[in-house]
């Protein structure tokens, strides 16, 4: 992951964390750090970051930031190409590959109850990556999902 991905992915989480029910905006940030930490980084600067057009941060910068999203400022780098946070091989099969990603899906999208759920439900059948080619041809058959959603959940059909 780049660091500017990182950086929006931190804002995105502090915007949930906050109750907005969207990302923090970099104009947002820059406000937010002046008023709680009585520090400054320009807009400007955190959009060349996000944008790759600035590869590093400065020393301060990093602080700040690992301080504000209260992250350890090694987190603040990109990570070198082929770099995974999980422990994991290359000889993992499909399938457990599959129903981690599934997992931290669900986690993510905790605030849809439902959609968290059926990713949980996916991840935790004995043959996910079958649930998942098998949703794949339904979606290309047209009005099944809208008639399976009428018979089994009781919505009315789009």
């Amino acid at each position: 992951m780049t660091l500017g991905q990182k950086l929006r992915q931190l804002r995105h989480l502090e915007g949930e964390l906050r109750g907005l029910g969207r990302e923090l905006t970099q104009s947002e940030l820059v406000r937010a750090i002046r008023a709680e930490l009585g520090a400054s980084i320009s807009q400007s600067y955190l959009s060349l970051i996000e944008k790759g057009a600035r590869k590093h941060l400065s020393h301060e910068s990093r602080q700040l930031l690992a301080r504000f999203f209260k992250v350890h400022p090694g987190y603040l780098v990109s990570d070198p190409p082929g770099f995974q946070t999980g422990l994991g091989s290359v000889i993992a099969s499909v399938e457990t590959a599959l129903d981690r990603w599934l997992v931290d899906g669900a986690a993510r999208f905790a605030y849809d109850p439902s959609l968290a759920a059926a990713l949980d439900r996916v991840a935790t059948h004995a043959d996910s990556r079958r649930c998942l080619v098998l949703l794949g041809e339904m979606l290309s058959m047209p009005g099944l999902v809208d008639h399976l959603s009428h018979t089994l959940v009781g919505e009315e059909p789009r």
